[in-house]
């Protein structure tokens, strides 16, 4: 047993190849090492799988930690409200945009500490964390406890930068599309079974899911402390600076590219309309139509599974047929017409029928990352990509405050001059007909001179 776990232990640093004071001489005793480079990489080859899987695995942790008790948590804050539903949805809306903020400022952080510590300490630090975190939070007495609990656990899933670091260092460059493309399918896959398994745990007790998602992450941090190597040799480790930890700083690349940049302000409005409906979802469905956890766990599942159908087999023949920018207006439209039925929606099972709609409207993500992709060089193409993510983030700070801390909260108050709990969606449609116009008048102002 303790031979196989040396085996799989990190190698922190190469010593095979250092240098001492004077003229190199290849003695004898080094005679070997050509041999023991050879087994070195044939060992690090047969991590690379359980490498692999540990960060796949433990991105499907962190977005199931977040769909698992999207069901959940507004019944507990309302529980911890008296059961007003007006102050629950201003708390939760809080709760999102500081757990969303602490994303935002530490995905960098993390990702340069990993820069100069390696991934594994991060990587498995952050698992451990979260664990701990979520035990904290299940057993929340209040709801400031449960505050800080979300806080934390934003500052501790912030650790994606560093899992996709680490599947850069270990893949080779015809394993790369695939791999990320794996990650990709882990995110979708998470926000699939998470929502459905937190309203069907939540339906048995309302604290259960969040001992189930420490479960899960605390068996995935000792999985990978037994077996996950580090992938970042010391020789290629660099600095920690804090203008590495800088969010904003990639954002400002985005003024060398006119297509790109006027996409990113169709896509900042687009994102904080998609992020409100992700906020206000439960408590809007809950007032609305009475449905619980179990019912909201459902039907969020519907919408990841009509999404991965959507973006996983109908977006190339879309595109295909219609290019980038006229599939991007398409998706936008059917975006926009989706939020207003939301918005009037009077019954339950009209919501079945707009989430199938809705759907087509995943062709916008997908259509802008082709058209930025065909403006962007390769050497350009990490950081563009950084800022985007940078804007989307920023819209997962401001959509909670928006749309449920203030919208939800005073429609569905007695301080309102009228009952409106539509009122979110109705700007999400607002929102969303603001980014076809941008995108119409960009497409017009700059024409498409090569194909896209």
């Amino acid at each position: 047993m303790k031979a196989k776990i040396f085996v799989f232990w990190p190698v922190s640093e190469d010593t095979s190849y250092q240098k001492t004071s004077g003229i190199q001489h290849l003695s004898d005793a080094d005679s070997d090492l050509p041999e023991r480079d050879a087994a070195r990489m044939k060992s690090r080859e047969e991590k690379r799988p359980s490498a692999i899987i540990f960060i796949l695995v433990t991105m499907f942790i962190d977005i199931l930690g977040i769909g698992i008790i999207i069901p959940v948590l507004p019944e507990l804050v309302k529980e911890f409200s008296r059961g007003s539903t007006s102050l629950a949805g201003w708390y939760v809306g809080l709760i999102a945009a500081t757990y969303s903020l602490m994303q935002f400022l530490f995905a960098p952080v993390l990702g340069a500490l990993s820069d100069r510590y390696g991934r594994r300490p991060i990587i498995l630090v952050s698992m451990f964390g979260l664990g701990i975190d979520f035990l904290l939070q299940g057993l929340a007495p209040n709801i400031t406890w449960l505050f800080w609990g979300r806080l934390l656990a934003g500052i501790l899933g912030a650790n994606i930068s560093t899992a996709n670091a680490y599947i850069a260092d270990i893949s080779t460059p015809g394993q790369r599309a695939r791999n990320f493309g794996l990650a990709g399918a882990m995110f979708g896959i998470g926000f699939i079974f998470g929502p459905a398994l937190g309203g069907l745990l939540g339906s048995v007790h309302l604290r259960m899911p969040f001992f189930v998602a420490s479960g899960l992450a605390l068996l995935n941090w000792l999985y990978g402390f037994f077996i996950l190597p580090e992938s970042l040799p010391i020789g290629k480790r660099s600095s920690f600076t804090v203008a590495k930890a800088n969010p904003f700083q990639t954002i400002n690349r985005l003024k060398n590219y006119p297509v790109v940049a006027g996409l990113s302000t169709a896509l900042f409005f687009a994102s904080l309309a998609f992020r409100g409906l992700e906020n206000v979802w439960v408590l809007s469905t809950n007032y609305r139509y009475g449905w619980d956890e179990f019912d909201n766990g459902i039907t969020l599942a519907l919408v990841g599974l009509m999404a991965a159908i959507v973006q996983g087999f109908l977006i190339k023949p879309i595109i295909a047929s219609l290019g980038e920018r006229k599939t991007l207006k398409l998706g936008l439209l059917i975006s926009t017409i989706t939020f207003l039925a939301y918005g009037w929606a009077s019954e339950g099972w009209m919501v079945l029928l707009i989430i199938v709609f809705g759907a087509f409207g995943g062709v916008t993500g997908p259509a802008i990352q082709c058209i930025v992709a065909n403006h962007v060089g390769s050497s350009e193409q990490g950081k563009i990509q950084g800022a985007l993510t940078s804007i989307v983030s920023l819209t997962n700070i401001a959509a909670p405050l928006i749309f449920t801390t203030g919208l939800f909260s005073y429609f569905t108050s007695k301080n309102a001059f009228m009952t409106l709990p539509g009122a979110p969606f109705f700007l999400g449609a607002v929102l969303l007909f603001t980014a076809l116009i941008i995108v119409e008048r960009l497409f017009k102002r700059i024409p498409k001179t090569e194909p896209e």
